[in-house]
């Protein structure tokens, strides 16, 4: 796929799932710089600050599957603009009350509006694009720029304002939004009601083993994910081996990484064919994982970060391709994907967490590896069973 040969109506549409993806990055990765600041407003229990987060989590895996069906009713386009607004109501009423649990619904409401978001633009850029590694690297690229930013937007604003910054900041991300809401609406989208209507209960797609080969890639990759990116900093202090500045600086570190795994992978994943571009970049990914773990000097920590996070950047959008054609083909097979998927990311920082409690940080830290080597038998997998069914449905 290359830009130039795309016509007007998918090149606007493909700009504006890179600037919502934007911001869909922006505000899912901007709580956990909001959260200390909020509880600290409202005076919440810690117990009350977890479950926020869990309910952001609830609704992002509930939207996968809700994505999945109301477009077949009430079409894509509607759709998506009504699932989008819920992330405008979620940080209005953060900023206007601090009962707790409207709060919970109000990370709830984001949770919908992220998990909504993600499955629209995928799907999306998937199909425009013919399931091309470039374009879905671009996109999650997007993602990891608005992660990246939205945490010094937030420091940013509380030197400016004072304790009431973040309330700033949510205001800016519901104008974001806004504009997000605009962009959507001027898509011309190919809803195809009939097609889908006919196939809203066909699950054909569990059938198809690059489905099934997609799902255990990403299940096990996101399980990975949602530790390194949420525990590495507190693995990191609680193990005595960084101090709370140092860690916290790789932590924006591992996220610049995986910013530029994603734009190599834009740039020159179409070099290489998708199946051997993942083995190399799975395989990278656990042996810089190894690496990390026996790692105890700040300068093997840098190197170690750096190479998990530029090999982490490309395994999810390209793992999404490979299951294209389903994606294509049938309207709930996304949502099922992040779905599952999400499962395993909100699974496995629990189990890190108890074992973390029960034995030591670093055995919690390390259960990761049996996802990662998981993940890595599942593209070994694609690579030498399934890649050869390319295309065949």
């Amino acid at each position: 796929m290359r830009y130039n040969e795309l016509n007007d109506s998918d090149k606007y549409i493909l700009l504006c799932c890179y600037f919502i993806f934007f911001v869909n990055g922006f505000y899912a990765m901007v709580f956990g710089a909001m959260i200390p600041l909020i509880s600290a407003e409202y005076q919440l229990s810690d117990t009350v600050s977890g479950l926020l987060l869990s309910g952001h989590q609830l609704g992002n895996l509930i939207a996968g599957l809700v994505a999945g069906i109301l477009p077949v009713y009430y079409g894509r386009k509607h759709s998506i603009l009504f699932l989008s607004s819920f992330v405008m109501l979620g940080f209005f009423i953060m900023i206007v009350t601090g009962n707790p649990i409207l709060l919970i619904m109000a990370f709830f409401f984001t949770g919908i509006s992220r998990g909504s978001i993600s499955n629209f633009n995928n799907k999306t850029v998937n199909d425009i694009s013919h399931s091309d590694p470039a374009a879905s690297n671009l996109l999650h690229s997007t993602f990891a720029i608005g992660a990246l930013i939205s945490p010094f937007l937030v420091v940013v604003a509380t030197r400016i304002f004072g304790d009431s910054g973040w309330k700033w900041t949510a205001g800016f991300i519901i104008v974001l939004i806004a504009i997000s809401q605009v962009l959507f609406s001027k898509m011309e989208v190919n809803e195809q009601v009939e097609t889908t209507k006919q196939k809203i209960k066909d699950y054909s797609f569990f059938k198809d083993p690059l489905f099934l080969n997609t799902i255990v890639i990403l299940f096990f990759y996101l399980c990975a994910e949602s530790v390194i990116t949420g525990w590495l900093v507190k693995y990191f202090i609680d193990s005595d081996i960084l101090q709370v500045t140092q860690a916290q600086l790789i932590s924006s570190l591992l996220w610049i990484a995986i910013l530029l795994g994603r734009l190599f992978c834009v740039f020159y994943g179409y070099r290489f064919k998708k199946g051997n571009l993942i083995t190399a970049i799975s395989i990278g990914m656990t042996i810089f994982y190894f690496l990390l773990l026996m790692s105890t000097n700040l300068s093997m920590i840098v190197f170690s970060v750096l190479g998990l996070g530029f090999t982490m950047g490309g395994v999810y959008p390209t793992a999404m391709t490979i299951a294209g054609v389903s994606i294509k083909k049938y309207p709930m097979a996304m949502g099922w994907l992040l779905i599952i998927g999400g499962i395993g990311a909100i699974l496995m920082p629990t189990i890190t967490g108890v074992l973390s409690e029960k034995v030591s940080v670093f055995a919690g830290f390390s259960a990761v590896i049996v996802a990662i080597i998981v993940m890595l038998i599942g593209v070994l997998w694609y690579r030498l069973v399934n890649e050869k069914k390319e295309g065949i449905v």
